[in-house]
């Protein structure tokens, strides 16, 4: 098979299933309306002020859980007043607040609902799908979500107790190098279940499983009724 024809191949194929864009460009994001893709992924890296305010919050609160709805018009004050009035709180309430207004802006959203949470332990640690129309993660601390291309998956399997162990011959995937992983600081937008035309191609993914770090601070963003 040539180069040519496998691509073909390959176009073909990615209009039938979800399927994965990446970029290290912020604009890599509108890439979430293409028909084809279920997960979109901003290659970004934090910056070293950010990674240190992350980790003084989590810090000084390891037990830290908000869940706020918020608008881009009021800047996140919610959030500020939430994290304290600290430097680092500071510094990460401000790159929420572009997140919030990414996100907003992107989906011609009113207000959106936002979870910022500290982790000690994997929240999700099956894989399963988001009955949601979309959702925006990113993690500034510790280790980052796992999620496995659609097309390396038997979708028949989501939902078994035996998911929480993936390199079992009976899981979702032969392999578990099938498994793929964010990194930490880069933003991912997961198409659910609910997106128009997108049943059966939800985002299969799932909490890691803390080991050598501690914590994992998490950020979420959802579609809320407007």
């Amino acid at each position: 098979m040539n180069r040519q024809t496998s691509l073909t191949k390959k176009s073909v194929l990615a209009k039938k299933v979800g399927w994965s864009f990446k970029g290290n460009q912020v604009d890599v994001l509108t890439d979430i309306y293409k028909k084809e893709t279920n997960i979109v992924i901003w290659q970004r890296k934090l910056t070293l002020m950010l990674t240190q305010a992350a980790k003084s919050i989590l810090d000084t609160n390891p037990a830290l859980k908000i869940s706020l709805v918020v608008t881009p018009q009021d800047e996140c004050l919610s959030v500020k007043k939430a994290l304290g009035h600290t430097e680092a709180a500071t510094i990460l309430s401000k790159d929420i607040v572009k997140l919030v207004e990414m996100f907003c802006c992107l989906f011609d959203l009113k207000h959106a609902g936002l979870r910022l949470t500290a982790l000690k332990s994997a929240m999700c640690p099956s894989f399963h799908v988001d009955q949601v129309p979309c959702r925006l993660v990113t993690t500034y601390q510790g280790v980052a979500t796992e999620w496995i291309p659609h097309l390396s998956a038997d979708r028949s399997k989501l939902g078994l107790v035996n998911q929480k162990n993936a390199s079992d011959k009976s899981s979702l995937v032969n392999c578990k190098t099938d498994i793929q992983q964010l990194k930490k600081g880069e933003v991912a937008l997961l198409k659910g279940e609910s997106w128009n035309g997108n049943q059966g191609s939800g985002l299969i993914h799932r909490s890691p499983q803390l080991l050598s770090e501690k914590y994992r601070l998490m950020l979420t963003l959802d579609f809320l009724n407007n």
